[in-house]
């Protein structure tokens, strides 16, 4: 099967992809929406037309964002509406409480090598439940509103972390293995891949698409536990940049009908049977597995079932 090709690439903006495209009357969730990359995407979103919902842990924090997108943009539906995905509870008040169709779904929202093993409520390695299994549960949680929005849309942010590692499937949560702080950021994006692939094996005759990305390297507080980003600026992308694939693979007419693949640079990701030495790129075959992806659906529905 070829790979999937776009007219756009490493250097491309979230608003050249977004170009006279409008979006008005198109719902969407942007976990994370508050900062990082998570701006730029509301930013090029709201812009185009779209009413914009950010999913925000910090409400307080993430109110004068929306209104400083809304002067900017000049649309004035940009909302802010209470998430924190490491917290099920959370989820569950905002699926209990959302009420309208969601023409795309952006699972944006995550954490970055955690220095010392932390636990949710529930007992959950932090960045396996922050970065993959809230929004495994917001996801199917909103499953309804997504399939009567119609060509419904469901965007992972992963990463090219997802290359240092595929899931531990007899320790997800770390009760056995050594914390590795790397190697949790690894399995919690190697779930993100895996989560469109489940998506589009089961939900395609709802409608509904979903895939995968890796934005780039991207200076955000993403990188606070990491003492900051240390990819060659060559290589580095801006905010504006780094959305790119995301807004392509949440809004772009170009992508219709397509589901469960990964993108990186706005095409889709070569599949690698190693790591890289030099410049990391592509997607490891056990990220897109369709076994794995109904494994992990199967234990993960059974996480998200667990109450604390």
């Amino acid at each position: 099967m070829a790979l999937f090709t776009t007219p756009f690439g490493f250097s491309s903006t979230a608003r050249d992809v977004l170009d006279q495209l409008d979006l008005t009357g198109r719902t969407m969730i942007v976990t994370g929406g508050a900062s990082g990359i998570g701006i730029e995407t509301v930013r090029a979103l709201a812009a185009a037309g779209a009413d914009v919902t950010i999913a925000a842990r910090r409400v307080e924090a993430a109110e004068p964002v929306a209104a400083t997108l809304r002067n900017a943009t000049g649309n004035p539906v940009i909302s802010v509406r209470p998430l924190d995905v490491a917290d099920l509870a959370s989820v569950r008040t905002f699926v209990r409480d959302w009420d309208r169709p969601v023409h795309a779904l952006i699972n944006n929202a995550g954490v970055m090598c955690i220095p010392t093993l932390e636990r949710t409520r529930e007992g959950h390695e932090m960045q396996f439940a922050t970065n993959y299994l809230g929004h495994f549960a917001l996801t199917l949680g909103l499953h309804r509103w997504l399939k009567e929005a119609g060509n419904a849309r469901v965007v992972s942010v992963s990463s090219v972390g997802s290359l240092f590692g595929p899931i531990l499937w007899d320790d997800i949560d770390f009760r056995f293995t050594g914390y590795d702080p790397l190697l949790a950021y690894a399995q919690s994006k190697t779930a993100c891949i895996l989560m469109s692939a489940g998506i589009a094996a089961r939900w395609g005759g709802d409608g509904i698409t979903s895939n995968a990305l890796n934005p780039g390297a991207i200076a955000t507080n993403l990188q606070r536990h990491t003492g900051g980003l240390r990819t060659p600026e060559h290589l580095r992308k801006t905010p504006e940049q780094g959305a790119a694939t995301t807004v392509l693979l949440a809004a772009s007419p170009l992508l219709e009908g397509l589901s469960g693949r990964y993108f990186d640079d706005c095409n889709e990701a070569v599949t690698v049977t190693e790591r890289g030495t030099s410049r990391l790129s592509g997607v490891a075959p056990y990220a897109i597995d369709k076994d794995n992806a109904e494994r992990l659906w199967t234990r993960a529905s059974r996480m998200i079932d667990e109450r604390s």
